[in-house]
């Protein structure tokens, strides 16, 4: 596994270094993070969701018609949605008309109630996860949330803010070129040895998962 410098170097070899800054994302503070009310991300998780496998600017295009039609996206109200309201929302052409997907808000708000329960709210909770077990608040994800696994929940925590990494084809390319995996990391163990890495990355270079993840993915076809 080269040093993180050495890949950088590559990334700049390939995009020139204003083009390598220029393609950083930078992650939220703890505080902002913390701040957050609860209905964010709520409407995050819903957005991610309704745009896997589904046109995204179609989504985006959509998206006032999303917000009220699930009233702000508020998690008490969305977490006692009933029968009649399922009915309704599988009808209303202002947003995707996706039963599944419309039942994850209910069961997704459910989830961030209950997170918001245990610690307070679900921003506390979001800003407290340790950056070293990223992996393991993805785990979180797939198993207490609704549709959240995968690329889903990665876009999810990257699109709030939270510091994060996508396991993108170009990152998993930069990944196997490591030695690091041999394919997509799906196993706990390949899992953890891609957190290991970036743990190391980070210590060596001092950036954010989001900065070391963006590095990876420009410095690899």
């Amino acid at each position: 596994m080269r040093n993180f410098d050495e890949i950088y170097q590559l990334a700049v070899a390939r995009k020139g270094e204003a083009g390598v800054l220029e393609s950083l994302l930078h992650p939220k503070s703890q505080a902002e993070i913390a701040e957050m009310p609860d209905d964010r991300f709520l409407a995050l998780m819903t957005k991610c969701i309704f745009q896997s496998g589904f046109n995204w600017k179609v989504v985006e295009a959509m998206w006032p018609g999303f917000e009220a039609a699930f009233k702000g996206f508020d998690i008490g109200r969305c977490a006692m949605l009933h029968d009649e309201d399922f009915g309704r929302l599988v009808s209303d052409v202002r947003i995707v008309r996706h039963g599944p997907k419309i039942r994850a808000v209910q069961e997704n708000a459910v989830f961030l109630s209950d997170i918001a329960r245990e610690h307070g709210s679900a921003g506390a909770f979001f800003a407290g996860w340790p950056t070293e077990n990223y992996v393991g608040l993805l785990d979180l994800l797939q198993k207490r949330g609704s549709r959240l696994g995968g690329n889903t929940g990665q876009y999810f925590l990257r699109f709030s803010g939270i510091d994060s990494f996508i396991l993108s084809q170009s990152v998993v390319n930069r990944l196997m070129a490591e030695g690091i995996v041999t394919k997509a990391p799906t196993s706990a163990k390949d899992k953890a040895a891609v957190q290991a890495a970036f743990n190391t990355w980070r210590e060596q270079s001092g950036r954010s998962l989001t900065e070391i993840s963006r590095i990876l993915a420009v410095s690899i076809d």
